[in-house]
């Protein structure tokens, strides 16, 4: 199945197919965010932005207005 960062659920895990390095910026290519990588959804703030999560085993904070440009596919663990 294939979606975007900001629609993985809490605990989902999945792994980054393509980014549109447009409109992410550079630092996050830099800190992981890339095709391949897996990612998992740790936490979400209240209002459901900033969303925390496990990329590669790097964490990190991210919008959601940039993790919609961030294609995943969700693994069915």
């Amino acid at each position: 199945m294939k979606t975007t960062l900001a629609d993985i659920k809490h605990g989902q895990r999945g792994v980054i197919t393509d980014v549109s390095s447009i409109h992410v910026p550079l630092k996050l290519l830099e800190m992981g965010c890339l095709p391949g990588n897996s990612v998992e959804l740790v936490q979400v703030a209240p209002f459901a932005d900033p969303m925390y999560l496990n990329i590669n085993g790097t964490h990190l904070a991210l919008r959601k207005e940039t993790a919609i440009h961030i294609l995943i596919d969700i693994s069915n663990e």
